[in-house]
């Protein structure tokens, strides 16, 4: 998880992983998009790819590039940990279940708040 951090923590390699999630490119295509050196991509693709944020085959003379994203897994799930979002659905959950229970109380007592007598 730690190198997935800071592989993506490089705004030029998140641009470059944004870029392969749409298709495969070649490095000579990634660098073209870019204004830094062609050895500068090559080392960040390095890091995308000890990391195992992508993965490259030679195809010919080219090596192409594509998006491997199982290793987010672990730190999309510690960050949603973090973040509390399953605790959160718990409370609006429970809150839900209060303002029904609510709502059927007060249809029950009828006007000012009295309870109706159910007459047979």
């Amino acid at each position: 998880m730690n190198e997935v951090a800071v592989a993506i923590a490089d705004p030029v390699r998140r641009h470059i992983l944004t870029m392969l999630r749409d298709e495969p490119l070649s490095a000579g295509d990634i660098a073209q998009r870019f204004t830094i050196s062609r050895p500068a991509i090559s080392r960040h693709l390095r890091v995308l790819r000890e990391s195992g944020l992508v993965r490259d085959e030679l195809v010919g003379r080219q090596r192409i590039y594509r998006l491997d994203p199982a290793p987010l897994a672990p730190l999309v799930g510690w960050l949603a940990g973090l973040a509390g979002t399953d605790r959160w659905e718990q409370h609006l959950d429970a809150l839900e279940t209060e303002v029904y229970r609510t709502r059927r109380e007060r249809r029950s007592r009828g006007p000012a708040g009295h309870r109706r007598e159910h007459t047979a």
